[in-house]
């Protein structure tokens, strides 16, 4: 595996809790593995066999429902963490939306390794309870915001978590660029939305100048705090 210290998430992912002796131990029992678009890293229902950091990319965590479609019930991108540690099965599944990199870690040598490390394991407590503010957060958003105020959230979000969206000042004023992972449909999956309800608030924002939209997946955040009122 590359050397740990040139890792370009080093300092934001769980390994950020250790020293570089405990780096070093880490490291022996990790690798490097790149995923594409549509490959599947963990599977739904089956032993919790690995675990794994981001380090480039973006990744879908899925469950399947009764009737056979697929429900997106999150996202995760570089820095984060994947996979149950301490745990015996995984109740969803882990696919690549882009091109990705990651850190993978048996999880039995990565359980191992946590219980002999007391601040990496205060770590993945503090990355559990973020995320289970996320959830809360999004139980929010399914529950009770309207179609527009789901759209503009979700484009929020994506142009905070997106390793390659950048700030531009276009007249004096900030404009957030990112390419979505995401079809029409998978976002309209995600927010509990029709594909149809979707193309149009993205016609909204457009013509109301809070976005703009070069290409299909290209997003243009033209008017930042306009597109925070809209979240809500």
């Amino acid at each position: 595996m590359s050397a740990c210290d040139t890792c370009v998430i080093r300092n934001r992912a769980i390994c950020a809790a250790l020293n570089k002796d405990e780096i070093a131990v880490l490291s022996t029992i990790g690798r490097r593995r790149v995923l594409v678009p549509g490959e599947s890293l963990i599977w739904e229902g089956e032993d919790s066999v690995l675990v794994a950091n981001v380090i480039e990319g973006v990744l879908k965590l899925s469950t399947g429902t009764e009737d056979g479609r697929e429900q997106i019930v999150g996202v995760v991108y570089p820095s984060d963490f994947i996979g149950r540690p301490f745990g015996a099965t995984t109740s969803h599944g882990v696919t690549a939306l882009t091109d990705a990199k990651v850190c993978v870690f048996s999880r039995r040598d990565f359980d191992a390794f946590a219980r002999e490390h007391p601040a990496l394991e205060h770590k993945l407590l503090q990355r559990t309870l973020g995320e289970l503010d996320r959830t809360r957060r999004w139980m929010l958003l399914l529950g009770r915001k309207s179609a527009g105020e789901r759209v503009a959230s979700f484009l929020v979000e994506m142009s905070e978590r997106l390793a390659n969206g950048r700030c531009d000042t276009i007249d004096g004023h900030l404009e957030m660029r990112f390419t979505l992972p995401f079809s029409r449909q998978q976002i309209a999956d995600v927010l509990g939305l029709t594909i149809e309800t979707v193309s149009r608030q993205f016609t909204r924002l457009k013509n109301e100048r809070i976005i703009d939209l070069p290409s299909r997946r290209e997003v243009i955040i033209v008017d930042i705090p306009g597109l925070e009122a809209e979240a809500g």
